[in-house]
């Protein structure tokens, strides 16, 4: 019993103790450049904004769905909030939170094709990334927007200490992402939804409204992370969310959640962000090129979900 306990133990903190490993190797590789303070400090600003949108990913993918217009939302975000602010004069404040209310309009969008219509998420998803992806080409005429007021730079920039404002914003998003599984009735809906379906309909779950809900959190949170990104970069260009779905997508499913719904844990999405931001970085370090950095992200994608899916059928033999 002892020993199976530990077990059970190492294997639900399996994802944490790789990423020590990881830690380790680079550690070793950079020769101590990876754990200095001005590197952990940039792994931290770098993690933030796919970090804030990977919990909206999150909820998609625990009943079973797929959100592929999350690098669009972010470029629409990016264009459109540099745009009121630049070219309209808007107040900083203002143009953010009409941002937010559109990013999250897009995910309901989504969640109507989805829910409503019947259009399959991976579809539906696809056509606002192709939409959104234009429309924010049209609006910056390919052309770069910068020239914001300095106090933009608070989400992305500034630090409190020796903490970068961006890292908390992360880490408060992950806060509410974990109350709303563990503490809300509308994350036990999001649980029962992905494990089955039918069964949540017939149990009352009103399932097209949630689906509605999830999209809407989807949209926002990486409405929100396109304001950090704008605000860390200080510029806005119409391909700069251009394939980040790909790395969100890659930290969920690093960490835990089953693409076959019903299945995961925050905890989990917090070490599938770190591993994938300091893979990232050590290999920036390492000097490794951008095509072999795609390549290796490609095989950790498949090896994660290639592990989930041997699970399932593991289980159901």
């Amino acid at each position: 019993m002892k020993n199976s306990g530990s077990a059970n133990l190492i294997k639900s903190n399996a994802i944490w103790l790789v990423f020590i490993a990881e830690v380790i190797i680079f550690a070793i590789a950079s020769g101590g450049t990876f754990l200095t303070p001005n590197n952990i400090v940039n792994i931290s600003r770098q993690v933030s904004y796919y970090g804030i949108a990977s919990i909206g990913m999150t909820f998609v993918i625990l009943i079973a769905g797929i959100d592929l217009s999350i690098g669009s939302i972010i470029t629409f975000v990016n264009v459109v909030c540099a745009y009121m602010m630049v070219n309209m004069g808007m107040n900083m404040w203002v143009a953010v939170i009409i941002s937010l209310i559109l990013a999250t309009a897009i995910g309901t969008l989504n969640g109507s094709m989805v829910a409503s219509i019947g259009i399959p998420a991976l579809i539906a998803t696809f056509a606002s990334q192709t939409i959104f992806e234009g429309i924010s080409y049209l609006i910056s005429g390919g052309r770069p927007i910068s020239g914001f007021t300095p106090n933009f730079g608070i989400f992305g920039r500034w630090s409190v200490g020796p903490v970068p404002v961006c890292a908390l914003i992360m880490i408060a998003c992950f806060a509410l992402g974990s109350f709303i599984l563990n503490k809300s009735y509308f994350g036990r809906y999001f649980y029962a939804i992905g494990g089955n379906e039918e069964a949540a309909e017939l149990s009352g779950i009103r399932v097209n409204r949630v689906k509605y809900l999830i999209y809407a959190l989807s949209g926002f949170f990486a409405g929100l992370a396109g304001i950090v990104l704008l605000s860390r970069s200080g510029s806005a260009q119409s391909t700069v969310g251009k394939g980040l779905e790909f790395d969100v997508i890659t930290c969920v499913v690093l960490g835990g959640v089953s693409v076959n719904g019903g299945v995961g844990r925050m905890s989990g999405v917090v070490a599938g962000v770190l591993i994938i931001g300091s893979l990232t970085n050590g290999m920036i370090l390492m000097d490794v090129s951008e095509y072999t950095q795609m390549v290796v992200k490609g095989l950790v994608l498949a090896i994660a979900v290639g592990i989930d899916c041997m699970s399932k059928k593991h289980q159901s033999s």
